[in-house]
């Protein structure tokens, strides 16, 4: 009977991490919206599985600041909250000047050649507005970066930090404009480290995360439901909904 418990039980942690994943995709890549309502039924048919691995899930998530589980209203994905931005982008600049300082002293003409080649491919995303692509290769860009310098650990803290910050990121990609200009801030990070440019390098890494905030008020001009300008807790965020 133990074996048996155990198998159960590992399967239960394997659906819930599975549900988990794909829910936390959907929500950074804005595939489910702020405000949108969470049914862990739904959910549950949706992976074949009963509602319990969902509510690890969901109360991960929770947890995680992504989802927003309200009293006698419900269960809703979580508005983006402006008071998190600036602390996250805090978090990443330090990180990244750390990277870009390491990757300055360690670049190779093969590592160039990785950094050049997902900027040609970014630009081929800009043409073809494929937002998903483009976001994918800025993240690879960024992540060949650390991995560069040899601070693949310190990519994986970033990424954490900088999950709420990601979801308003894919709300500005459509703004004219946007897509292009961060591609010519990644060639200049790059042509400062093919010139052994070291602090040139670190200050075209600091200004172009700079960018990012400033864009914010674009963002919420454009969809001011997806943003709350306070934690999670207190006052009900979801109000009207």
């Amino acid at each position: 009977m133990k074996k048996t418990s155990g198998t159960n039980e590992e399967g239960s942690l394997s659906a819930s991490r599975r549900v988990y994943l794909d829910l936390r995709k959907k929500i950074t890549e804005m595939t489910l919206l702020p405000g949108t309502r969470i049914v862990e039924r739904d959910i549950a048919a949706e992976h074949g599985t009963s509602r319990t691995p969902v509510h690890e899930a969901v109360q991960r998530l929770t947890e995680e600041g992504l989802i927003e589980v309200t009293q006698r209203v419900g269960t809703f994905v979580a508005r983006i909250p402006l008071d998190q931005l600036e602390e996250a982008m805090l978090v990443r600049t330090a990180l990244e000047s750390a990277i870009i300082d390491r990757a300055a002293a360690r670049i190779t003409p093969e590592g160039l050649e990785r950094l050049r080649r997902i900027i040609a491919e970014q630009h081929v995303s800009v043409d073809g507005l494929d937002y998903q692509g483009f976001h994918n290769g800025d993240e690879i860009f960024h992540e060949t970066l650390a991995d560069i310098a040899g601070l693949r650990g310190v990519w994986k803290i970033i990424q954490q930090a900088k999950t709420q910050v990601d979801r308003y990121r894919r709300l500005t990609l459509p703004i004219p404009g946007r897509m292009k200009g961060v591609v010519l801030e990644h060639e200049v990070v790059v042509d400062a480290l093919e010139k052994g440019l070291k602090r040139e390098a670190a200050i075209a890494m600091h200004e172009h995360l700079d960018h990012v905030l400033p864009v914010v008020e674009v963002a919420k001009m454009l969809r001011p439901d997806y943003f709350t300008n306070h934690l999670s807790g207190g006052r009900d965020p979801f109000a009207g909904v």
